[in-house]
Protein backbone atom coordinates (compact mmCIF):
# COMPACT_ATOMS: atom_id res chain seq x y z
CA UNK A 1 0.00 0.00 0.00
CA UNK A 2 1.39 3.37 -0.98
CA UNK A 3 2.43 6.40 1.44
CA UNK A 4 -0.29 8.08 -0.80
CA UNK A 5 -3.26 6.06 -0.03
CA UNK A 6 -2.19 5.69 3.73
CA UNK A 7 -2.74 9.57 4.01
CA UNK A 8 -6.00 9.47 2.43
CA UNK A 9 -7.59 6.18 4.32
CA UNK A 10 -6.64 8.64 7.29
CA UNK A 11 -8.11 11.26 6.20
CA UNK A 12 -11.71 9.10 4.94
CA UNK A 13 -11.17 7.37 8.65
CA UNK A 14 -11.14 10.76 10.30
CA UNK A 15 -14.29 12.80 8.21
CA UNK A 16 -16.48 9.61 9.20
CA UNK A 17 -15.33 9.72 12.59
CA UNK A 18 -15.72 13.49 13.07
CA UNK A 19 -19.03 13.58 11.48
CA UNK A 20 -20.36 10.76 13.58
CA UNK A 21 -19.64 12.64 16.66
CA UNK A 22 -20.96 15.64 15.67
CA UNK A 23 -24.19 14.40 14.70
CA UNK A 24 -24.57 13.38 18.38
CA UNK A 25 -23.88 16.56 19.65
CA UNK A 26 -26.59 19.58 20.37
CA UNK A 27 -24.83 21.89 22.76
CA UNK A 28 -23.34 24.25 22.20
CA UNK A 29 -19.97 23.91 25.00
CA UNK A 30 -19.45 20.42 23.16
CA UNK A 31 -19.37 22.18 19.80
CA UNK A 32 -16.67 24.45 20.49
CA UNK A 33 -14.92 21.62 22.04
CA UNK A 34 -15.62 19.68 18.92
CA UNK A 35 -14.27 22.06 16.59
CA UNK A 36 -10.92 22.09 18.60
CA UNK A 37 -10.23 18.42 18.32
CA UNK A 38 -11.14 18.44 14.73
CA UNK A 39 -10.44 21.98 13.30
CA UNK A 40 -7.81 23.42 15.82
CA UNK A 41 -4.14 24.29 14.82
CA UNK A 42 -3.24 20.56 16.52
CA UNK A 43 -6.10 18.92 15.20
CA UNK A 44 -5.22 15.74 13.01
CA UNK A 45 -6.73 17.15 9.63
CA UNK A 46 -3.81 20.06 10.04
CA UNK A 47 -1.19 17.67 11.00
CA UNK A 48 -2.10 15.97 7.86
CA UNK A 49 -0.42 19.34 6.23
CA UNK A 50 2.71 18.61 8.24
CA UNK A 51 3.06 15.28 7.11
CA UNK A 52 3.11 16.70 3.32
CA UNK A 53 6.73 16.38 3.12
CA UNK A 54 6.84 12.50 3.77
CA UNK A 55 4.99 11.46 0.30
CA UNK A 56 6.15 11.57 -2.96
CA UNK A 57 6.42 14.89 -5.01
CA UNK A 58 3.46 13.83 -7.30
CA UNK A 59 1.64 12.44 -4.71
CA UNK A 60 1.41 15.75 -2.44
CA UNK A 61 -0.77 17.66 -4.55
CA UNK A 62 -3.30 15.48 -4.34
CA UNK A 63 -3.12 14.77 -0.49
CA UNK A 64 -3.30 18.62 0.01
CA UNK A 65 -6.48 18.80 -2.39
CA UNK A 66 -7.90 15.99 -0.47
CA UNK A 67 -7.26 17.36 2.83
CA UNK A 68 -8.40 21.12 1.79
CA UNK A 69 -11.64 19.22 0.85
CA UNK A 70 -12.09 16.85 4.51
CA UNK A 71 -11.41 20.11 6.37
CA UNK A 72 -14.20 22.31 3.79
CA UNK A 73 -16.70 19.83 4.69
CA UNK A 74 -16.62 19.48 8.31
CA UNK A 75 -16.56 23.43 8.53
CA UNK A 76 -19.75 23.30 7.12
CA UNK A 77 -21.01 20.85 8.94
CA UNK A 78 -19.98 22.69 12.09
CA UNK A 79 -21.64 25.76 10.98
CA UNK A 80 -24.72 24.06 10.05
CA UNK A 81 -25.05 22.29 13.72
CA UNK A 82 -24.04 25.67 15.54
CA UNK A 83 -26.80 27.34 13.45
CA UNK A 84 -29.01 24.59 14.96
CA UNK A 85 -27.82 24.69 18.12
CA UNK A 86 -28.09 28.44 18.67
CA UNK A 87 -31.52 28.37 17.30
CA UNK A 88 -32.82 25.32 19.66
CA UNK A 89 -31.24 27.45 22.45
CA UNK A 90 -33.00 30.41 21.58
CA UNK A 91 -36.58 28.51 21.39
CA UNK A 92 -35.69 27.50 24.76
CA UNK A 93 -35.21 30.38 26.40
CA UNK A 94 -38.15 31.57 25.09
CA UNK A 95 -40.43 29.20 26.42
CA UNK A 96 -38.67 28.87 29.92
CA UNK A 97 -37.13 32.45 30.40
CA UNK A 98 -40.21 34.97 32.08
CA UNK A 99 -40.05 38.50 31.68
CA UNK A 100 -41.12 40.31 34.90
CA UNK A 101 -42.39 43.44 33.42
CA UNK A 102 -43.46 44.53 36.45
CA UNK A 103 -39.95 45.89 37.14
CA UNK A 104 -39.23 49.50 37.50
CA UNK A 105 -37.56 50.64 33.79
CA UNK A 106 -34.08 52.11 33.77
CA UNK A 107 -34.53 55.80 33.21
CA UNK A 108 -32.94 57.51 30.52
CA UNK A 109 -30.53 59.99 30.63
CA UNK A 110 -31.46 63.58 30.49
CA UNK A 111 -29.11 65.84 27.78
CA UNK A 112 -27.61 68.98 29.15
CA UNK A 113 -25.93 71.88 27.87
CA UNK A 114 -22.13 71.57 28.34
CA UNK A 115 -21.03 73.69 31.16
CA UNK A 116 -18.97 75.97 28.35
CA UNK A 117 -22.26 76.45 26.44
CA UNK A 118 -23.70 77.47 29.79
CA UNK A 119 -21.07 80.02 30.37
CA UNK A 120 -21.16 81.33 26.76
CA UNK A 121 -24.61 82.00 26.80
CA UNK A 122 -24.31 84.29 29.98
CA UNK A 123 -21.67 86.12 28.57
CA UNK A 124 -23.77 87.11 25.69
CA UNK A 125 -26.68 88.02 28.24
CA UNK A 126 -24.55 90.42 30.24
CA UNK A 127 -23.23 91.83 27.30
CA UNK A 128 -26.31 92.07 24.98
CA UNK A 129 -27.71 94.08 28.23
CA UNK A 130 -24.98 96.75 28.10
CA UNK A 131 -25.52 97.03 24.34
CA UNK A 132 -23.51 94.52 22.30
CA UNK A 133 -24.05 92.23 19.73
CA UNK A 134 -23.10 88.86 18.31
CA UNK A 135 -20.54 88.74 15.35
CA UNK A 136 -19.12 85.57 13.98
CA UNK A 137 -15.71 85.16 12.56
CA UNK A 138 -14.25 82.04 10.98
CA UNK A 139 -12.00 79.44 12.84
CA UNK A 140 -9.58 78.88 10.11
CA UNK A 141 -7.74 82.06 9.04
CA UNK A 142 -5.38 83.41 6.72
CA UNK A 143 -2.20 84.76 8.40
CA UNK A 144 -2.82 88.10 6.96
CA UNK A 145 -5.97 88.58 9.00
CA UNK A 146 -4.63 86.25 12.20
CA UNK A 147 -0.97 88.49 12.36
CA UNK A 148 -0.23 91.18 10.16
CA UNK A 149 -3.60 93.29 9.75
CA UNK A 150 -3.14 93.17 13.78
CA UNK A 151 0.49 95.13 13.57
CA UNK A 152 2.19 91.77 13.78
CA UNK A 153 4.18 91.35 10.47
CA UNK A 154 6.36 88.74 9.48
CA UNK A 155 9.30 87.79 11.73
CA UNK A 156 7.60 89.82 14.30
CA UNK A 157 9.23 88.39 17.72
CA UNK A 158 5.48 88.73 19.38
CA UNK A 159 4.55 85.94 17.03
CA UNK A 160 6.56 83.42 19.59
CA UNK A 161 3.31 84.64 21.47
CA UNK A 162 1.09 82.66 19.53
CA UNK A 163 2.35 78.97 19.03
CA UNK A 164 0.18 78.32 15.76
CA UNK A 165 -0.99 75.18 13.84
CA UNK A 166 0.04 75.81 10.54
CA UNK A 167 -2.42 74.31 7.27
CA UNK A 168 -0.59 72.66 4.42
CA UNK A 169 -1.98 75.35 2.26
CA UNK A 170 0.74 78.34 2.35
CA UNK A 171 -0.80 81.02 4.79
CA UNK A 172 -4.08 79.56 6.02
CA UNK A 173 -3.88 78.50 9.62
CA UNK A 174 -5.83 77.92 12.27
CA UNK A 175 -6.54 80.86 14.66
CA UNK A 176 -4.81 81.88 17.53
CA UNK A 177 -7.12 84.10 18.97
CA UNK A 178 -10.52 85.57 18.13
CA UNK A 179 -8.98 89.16 16.92
CA UNK A 180 -9.41 88.36 13.31
CA UNK A 181 -12.50 88.90 13.66
CA UNK A 182 -11.69 92.58 14.86
CA UNK A 183 -10.49 93.84 11.88
CA UNK A 184 -13.54 91.57 9.62
CA UNK A 185 -16.17 93.70 11.87
CA UNK A 186 -14.29 97.37 11.32
CA UNK A 187 -13.93 96.87 7.68
CA UNK A 188 -17.90 95.31 7.53
CA UNK A 189 -19.33 98.58 9.51
CA UNK A 190 -16.42 101.10 9.06
CA UNK A 191 -16.98 104.43 9.74
CA UNK A 192 -20.49 103.11 12.10
CA UNK A 193 -19.57 102.84 15.59
CA UNK A 194 -19.18 99.54 16.51
CA UNK A 195 -19.78 97.43 20.01
CA UNK A 196 -19.82 93.99 19.02
CA UNK A 197 -18.98 90.53 20.69
CA UNK A 198 -17.21 88.27 18.91
CA UNK A 199 -17.37 84.62 20.22
CA UNK A 200 -15.46 81.52 19.10
CA UNK A 201 -13.18 78.36 19.73
CA UNK A 202 -9.14 79.15 19.20
CA UNK A 203 -6.20 76.75 18.86
CA UNK A 204 -2.76 77.16 19.99
CA UNK A 205 -0.06 74.60 20.02
CA UNK A 206 1.37 74.31 23.77
CA UNK A 207 1.44 71.96 26.60
CA UNK A 208 -1.70 71.75 28.39
CA UNK A 209 -1.67 72.39 32.22
CA UNK A 210 -4.71 72.74 34.70
CA UNK A 211 -5.40 76.29 33.23
CA UNK A 212 -4.35 75.52 29.79
CA UNK A 213 -5.74 73.67 26.67
CA UNK A 214 -4.63 73.60 23.17
CA UNK A 215 -8.17 74.48 21.98
CA UNK A 216 -10.32 76.84 23.76
CA UNK A 217 -13.03 79.28 23.59
CA UNK A 218 -12.56 82.67 23.45
CA UNK A 219 -14.74 85.70 23.40
CA UNK A 220 -13.13 89.13 21.53
CA UNK A 221 -15.06 92.61 22.75
CA UNK A 222 -14.88 95.24 20.38
CA UNK A 223 -16.06 99.24 20.55
CA UNK A 224 -15.13 101.83 17.81
CA UNK A 225 -16.27 105.33 18.05
CA UNK A 226 -15.55 108.48 19.14
CA UNK A 227 -14.51 109.38 22.47
CA UNK A 228 -13.49 106.03 23.93
CA UNK A 229 -10.86 106.10 26.21
CA UNK A 230 -9.57 103.31 28.82
CA UNK A 231 -11.89 104.17 30.85
CA UNK A 232 -14.95 103.38 28.96
CA UNK A 233 -12.94 99.97 28.88
CA UNK A 234 -12.22 99.81 32.73
CA UNK A 235 -15.94 100.58 33.80
CA UNK A 236 -17.00 98.04 30.42
CA UNK A 237 -15.15 94.81 32.23
CA UNK A 238 -15.80 96.05 35.69
CA UNK A 239 -19.54 95.76 35.03
CA UNK A 240 -19.04 92.49 33.63
CA UNK A 241 -17.01 91.40 36.54
CA UNK A 242 -19.62 91.98 38.85
CA UNK A 243 -22.70 90.96 37.02
CA UNK A 244 -20.68 87.17 36.72
CA UNK A 245 -19.25 87.43 39.87
CA UNK A 246 -21.22 89.54 42.04
CA UNK A 247 -21.00 92.91 43.65
CA UNK A 248 -17.72 91.85 46.32
CA UNK A 249 -15.76 90.73 43.16
CA UNK A 250 -12.39 91.46 44.09
CA UNK A 251 -10.49 92.69 40.18
CA UNK A 252 -7.07 94.47 39.20
CA UNK A 253 -6.02 95.55 35.80
CA UNK A 254 -2.50 95.35 35.44
CA UNK A 255 0.47 96.64 32.18
CA UNK A 256 0.80 94.18 29.69
CA UNK A 257 1.83 93.74 26.44
CA UNK A 258 -0.24 93.15 22.83
CA UNK A 259 0.68 94.52 19.52
CA UNK A 260 -2.62 95.13 18.31
CA UNK A 261 -3.52 97.67 21.47
CA UNK A 262 -2.47 100.34 22.36
CA UNK A 263 -1.45 100.80 26.13
CA UNK A 264 -2.00 97.04 26.66
CA UNK A 265 -3.81 95.14 30.16
CA UNK A 266 -4.50 91.46 31.90
CA UNK A 267 -7.45 91.62 34.29
CA UNK A 268 -7.38 89.54 36.76
CA UNK A 269 -10.00 87.53 39.20
CA UNK A 270 -9.28 86.82 42.64
CA UNK A 271 -8.78 83.22 42.57
CA UNK A 272 -12.29 81.71 44.05
CA UNK A 273 -10.53 77.89 44.31
CA UNK A 274 -7.96 78.98 46.97
CA UNK A 275 -9.52 82.37 47.89
CA UNK A 276 -6.52 83.91 46.79
CA UNK A 277 -3.61 81.69 48.52
CA UNK A 278 -2.34 80.30 45.69
CA UNK A 279 -3.13 76.64 44.31
CA UNK A 280 -2.12 75.03 40.85
CA UNK A 281 -4.90 76.78 38.76
CA UNK A 282 -3.59 80.14 39.70
CA UNK A 283 0.14 79.02 39.93
CA UNK A 284 -0.10 79.86 43.19
CA UNK A 285 -0.06 84.02 42.88
CA UNK A 286 -3.68 83.80 44.20
CA UNK A 287 -5.10 86.02 41.13
CA UNK A 288 -6.63 84.45 37.71
CA UNK A 289 -6.11 86.16 34.47
CA UNK A 290 -9.37 86.12 32.79
CA UNK A 291 -8.94 88.54 29.92
CA UNK A 292 -6.14 90.50 27.91
CA UNK A 293 -7.28 93.61 26.98
CA UNK A 294 -6.13 97.73 25.92
CA UNK A 295 -6.79 100.44 23.09
CA UNK A 296 -7.00 99.45 19.70
CA UNK A 297 -3.92 100.36 17.99
CA UNK A 298 -3.82 103.04 15.46
CA UNK A 299 -2.38 100.79 13.14
CA UNK A 300 -5.26 98.03 13.33
CA UNK A 301 -7.70 100.75 13.21
CA UNK A 302 -6.13 102.62 10.28
CA UNK A 303 -6.56 98.53 8.56
CA UNK A 304 -9.70 98.12 9.64
CA UNK A 305 -11.07 101.27 7.57
CA UNK A 306 -11.24 104.52 11.06
CA UNK A 307 -9.11 107.13 10.77
CA UNK A 308 -7.31 106.86 14.11
CA UNK A 309 -7.67 110.70 14.53
CA UNK A 310 -11.01 110.81 14.61
CA UNK A 311 -11.87 107.56 16.21
CA UNK A 312 -10.95 105.38 18.72
CA UNK A 313 -12.00 101.87 20.75
CA UNK A 314 -11.01 99.11 22.78
CA UNK A 315 -10.93 95.59 22.58
CA UNK A 316 -10.71 92.52 25.39
CA UNK A 317 -10.64 89.09 25.14
CA UNK A 318 -11.90 86.73 27.59
CA UNK A 319 -11.74 82.97 28.24
CA UNK A 320 -14.85 81.58 29.26
CA UNK A 321 -13.54 78.09 30.34
CA UNK A 322 -11.16 80.44 33.01
CA UNK A 323 -14.71 82.48 34.12
CA UNK A 324 -16.39 79.11 34.88
CA UNK A 325 -13.25 77.87 36.38
CA UNK A 326 -13.99 80.51 39.09
CA UNK A 327 -17.31 80.67 38.95
CA UNK A 328 -17.75 76.71 39.94
CA UNK A 329 -14.36 76.93 41.27
CA UNK A 330 -13.13 73.75 39.07
CA UNK A 331 -9.49 73.16 39.36
CA UNK A 332 -8.43 71.82 36.13
CA UNK A 333 -9.33 72.81 32.81
CA UNK A 334 -9.16 69.60 31.00
CA UNK A 335 -11.84 68.21 32.44
CA UNK A 336 -14.40 70.45 29.72
CA UNK A 337 -13.00 68.06 27.25
CA UNK A 338 -12.77 65.07 29.24
CA UNK A 339 -16.03 64.11 28.20
CA UNK A 340 -16.67 62.30 31.86
CA UNK A 341 -20.23 62.13 33.03
CA UNK A 342 -19.32 62.31 36.34
CA UNK A 343 -18.09 66.30 35.88
CA UNK A 344 -20.84 67.41 33.41
CA UNK A 345 -23.26 66.14 35.58
CA UNK A 346 -22.05 68.55 37.43
CA UNK A 347 -23.72 71.72 35.47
Amino acid sequence: MSEKSVLIQELETLQARAEKELAALTVEADLIKWKTEYLGKSSPVMQIFKRLPEAGKDERAQIGQFANQVKTVLEQSYEEKAQAARQAALIDALKNEQLDVTLPGRAPMNGRLHITTQTLREVYRIFAEMGFQIYRSPEVESDENNFELLNIPKHHPARDLWDTFFTKKEGVLLRTHTSPGQVRAMREFAPEPIRVVLPGMCYRYEQTDASHEFQFNQVELLVVGKHITFASLKGTLQEFAQRMYGKAVRTRIRPSYFPFVEPGAEMDVECFVCGGKGCAVCKLRGWLEILGCGMVHPVVLRNGGYDPEIYSGFAAGLGPERIAMLRYRIDDIRNYWANDVRFLEQF
